[in-house]
């Protein structure tokens, strides 16, 4: 994605008084618009029926060049141009149009000039035409009905008429007319700052942007406020926003109370500078003096916060991230990604290293780069002792799959790695020459010579498939550290099984989790021997088919699928290539400072805040895979929420303290592992347990078979609703309903629902 920012500043203005220049655009410019992937992917996303982001694309007016101080009204316009926009509602009938008016004079009808032809956004059809002279909108719109056969709407003849801005692929024809200097039919000259303007414009008109379409990113020109954003949030944005959320914009007869109350609370963000109200509020008509008046009397108000505009201001900076420039870029795919995987991940409130691991890669690969970096920063704090909310001491021990089909472009999260692993790298250099040494002066002594003394060397990367022998011999020379593996290709362990080594391994990283104990014995001095606690993480990528030939049946029921955070790809299934940009040395240089933090980080750190966050949330989780009898949930809900904690420790190592944001990101890493895994994992335990994904497209949230059942029920009634499950597992739901306090019973056969209904602990 380009630098939507700085295109904005070329492309848009304010809107209705808002000071800033309204720009006429060049073809290169309006076509460079058109081109814009982002732009692309918006208008896709509506026709879809995402009607919301419909208000954020960029506008134009074609009828008119220029606005009296911005202000896009008939009694303001100032460069009015002899054309029109005719706009055909019918869907699918563009290319039909268009043959019509070749047809009819090749492209002039009956004097009209022919200058664009488009699909609007949602597949109608936009004609432009330029108009002879004496000719009015009715005539034009009357003559274009009986060429093409279609009735164009008669409402869009105003001068002040804004249309919406479509893709390339949207433009079906365009005479370089358009971009052709004319004189506007009303060639007032404007004096701005004692120079004359000349009538001559171009008639591409004015990309605009109006105060009702969001977000507007402002041009700052010289002699305005410093800014006309709040915390890189441009204004527009928030008074848009404020609209939507209020009831709409004014309608009449409220336009001075609407506005007043809108004052009111954005002098909250404005530290009370009415010059900087003026410039930001919408007018509506408002002269300047009747503005000042609605400002001066809003702040006359005694000083409160507006807790709307801080939740206004919080979501809009969840759709912002930050960009290599260090410039804030908006993410017009979050909301569709947040819908897809049900994670929205909030890049403006990571901590150092995490939000630098994000930098240029795309919002839908967001998780699997999280993810993946997880196990090394783990490795890397692992002097740390955090106690969990059973009580017990734990260490940051992580292991993550990211898994995607070929070309899915997996290598996004190798980049991100390799930032991270670098200190680990060079130290073990060092570390592989000194063995090496080692090796060759034995290899080369006498035979009556001593063999030199096994140096003993810490080397804390290993390749995934190193040998048992080796790996323990690492853990015994580990020095009380963690060991890491990255691994980019799953399927490559997984061939390595004839040798043992995948069969062999899958203990040693169940046992990593909780720094078990593993250890082989052997007389054979070849071969490595000894017990040694296991402190092991790691990150691998693979195929969905991979994952599938290492996670059978066995694996996943010995416990080793719920200790991995899974992340998956986005689909790239005949999507368009993805954008990636360059981190750059100032990024680097953070993740590197963020390395250093978790290093520095020694002894146990108390977490009292994650660890009530987290049981509250595991509890929810029980009550929810209780309510449904869901086995599945209720296996992988307890790791998810380890993982989760762990990641939420890691979050605080770097942020340096316990903060709200630190508890959001451990819940949204346990949601997302929860889900993950059970999408991964669930079926194969279909012949045991029911798939949990399934259940919860049956059921829902709200419709669990507990809750499906009558206030007062059989057990007949719930084995309908459970027909797969057995009269000793029917008998076992009802024990626990009983224990739990959710139902009593009326005899032996018959079950009421108590007052003490299943509830989960308040959301943090």
């Amino acid at each position: 994605m380009e630098q939507i920012m700085e295109q904005m500043q070329i492309f848009t203005c304010l809107g209705k008084g808002h000071g800033a220049p309204c720009l006429p655009a060049t073809r290169k410019e309006w076509e460079k618009l058109r081109q814009e992937p982002w732009l692309a992917q918006m208008c896709a996303r509506i026709e879809k029926g995402d009607d919301e982001l419909k208000h954020r694309l960029p506008v134009w007016t074609p009828h008119c060049a220029e606005f009296k101080d911005n202000h896009r009204a008939i009694a303001d316009a100032v460069r009015p141009l002899n054309r029109l926009m005719l706009d055909f509602d019918e869907k699918g009938h563009t290319e039909e149009i268009l043959e019509k008016l070749k047809d009819a004079a090749n492209p002039d009808i009956n004097g009209m000039q022919i200058l664009l032809v488009e699909e609007s956004v949602r597949r109608g059809t936009h004609v432009l035409v330029e108009l002879p002279e004496g000719m009015d909108a009715e005539t034009a719109q009357q003559l274009m009905k009986e060429v093409t056969g279609f009735e164009p709407d008669k409402q869009v003849k105003g001068v002040d008429r804004c249309i919406y801005m479509v893709p390339e692929d949207h433009t079906k024809f365009v005479s370089d007319k358009l971009f052709e200097p004319v004189i506007s039919s009303n060639p007032r000259p404007v004096i701005s700052s004692g120079v004359e303007k000349s009538p001559e414009i171009s008639p591409c008109a004015t990309l605009s942007r109006d105060d009702n379409h969001r977000p507007v990113i402002p041009s700052v020109v010289e002699g305005s406020h410093e800014s006309l954003s709040f915390k890189g949030i441009p204004y527009s944005s928030i008074i848009a926003e404020w609209w939507r959320r209020n009831g709409g914009e004014p309608a009449e007869g409220e336009r001075n109370v609407k506005l007043h109350k809108l004052a009111a609370n954005l002098r909250a963000i404005c530290d009370n500078k009415k010059e900087v109200l003026m410039q930001v509020m919408p007018r509506f008509g408002l002269s300047d003096v009747e503005l000042k008046s609605v400002i001066d009397s809003a702040c006359k108000e005694p000083t409160k916060g507006s807790r709307l505009i801080d939740q206004i201001i919080g979501d809009l900076s969840a759709t912002l991230e930050v960009t290599e420039g260090g410039t804030l870029e908006m993410t017009e795919d979050a909301e569709a990604v947040a819908e897809e995987t049900g994670v929205k991940v909030n890049v403006r409130a990571l901590p150092i290293g995490l939000k630098e691991s994000l930098v240029g890669v795309p919002v839908s690969m967001h998780m699997p780069v999280l993810c993946g970096v997880m196990p090394i920063c783990g490795a890397y704090a692992d002097q740390v002792e955090v106690e969990y909310c059973d009580g017990n001491l734990q260490h940051l021990g992580l292991m993550s799959i990211i898994r995607g089909e070929q070309a899915s472009n997996k290598s996004v999260v190798k980049n991100a790695v390799d930032i991270w692993k670098r200190q680990f790298d060079e130290e073990d250099a060092l570390a592989r020459k000194r063995e090496e040494e080692w090796k060759e002066r034995k290899k080369g002594r006498k035979a009556n010579e001593k063999a030199p003394d096994d140096p003993k060397v810490l080397i804390r990367m290993v390749p995934v498939t190193v040998s048992c022998s080796t790996l323990l011999k690492r853990f015994k020379n580990a020095q009380g550290h963690t060991i890491y593996s990255f691994g980019e290709e799953l399927d490559t362990l997984r061939k390595t099984n004839g040798a043992g080594s995948w069969s062999s391994k899958y203990d040693i990283y169940r046992l990593s989790f909780d720094k078990g104990e593993w250890g082989q014995d052997y007389n054979s001095d070849a071969a490595e021997s000894g017990v040694v606690n296991v402190a092991y993480n790691w990150t691998m990528l693979g195929t969905n088919g991979a994952l599938r030939k290492c996670f059978k049946s066995d694996n996943i029921e010995n416990g080793l699928s719920s200790r991995i955070l899974v992340a998956e790809m986005p689909d790239a299934s005949f999507s368009k290539m993805p954008k990636f940009k360059r981190r750059s040395a100032d990024d680097e240089a953070k993740i590197q400072e963020a390395v250093n933090r978790l290093r520095s980080a020694t002894g146990f750190v108390d977490t009292p805040r994650l660890r009530k966050a987290i049981e509250d949330w595991v509890e929810e989780r029980r009550v929810e895979a209780a309510k449904d009898i869901d086995h599945v949930k209720d296996t992988y809900r307890k790791r998810a929420a380890v993982i989760g904690f762990r990641c939420g420790v890691i979050f605080r190592l770097l942020e340096g303290k316990e903060s709200n944001k630190c508890i959001e990101f451990a819940l949204m890493m346990a949601d997302y592992c929860l889900s993950q895994q059970i999408k991964t994992f669930g079926e194969a335990l279909q012949n045991q347990y029911v798939d949990a994904s399934s259940e919860c497209q049956r059921y829902g949230a709200n419709h669990s078979v507990f809750d499906r059942l009558s206030p007062t029920f059989t057990r007949g009634d719930l084995g309908a609703l459970k027909p797969d499950c057995s009269k000793s597992g029917l008998r076992n739901i009802i024990m626990r309903w009983k224990r739990d306090g959710w139902i009593e019973p009326v005899d032996k056969d018959h079950f009421r629902k108590t007052s003490q209904r299943p509830n989960v602990p308040s959301s943090h």
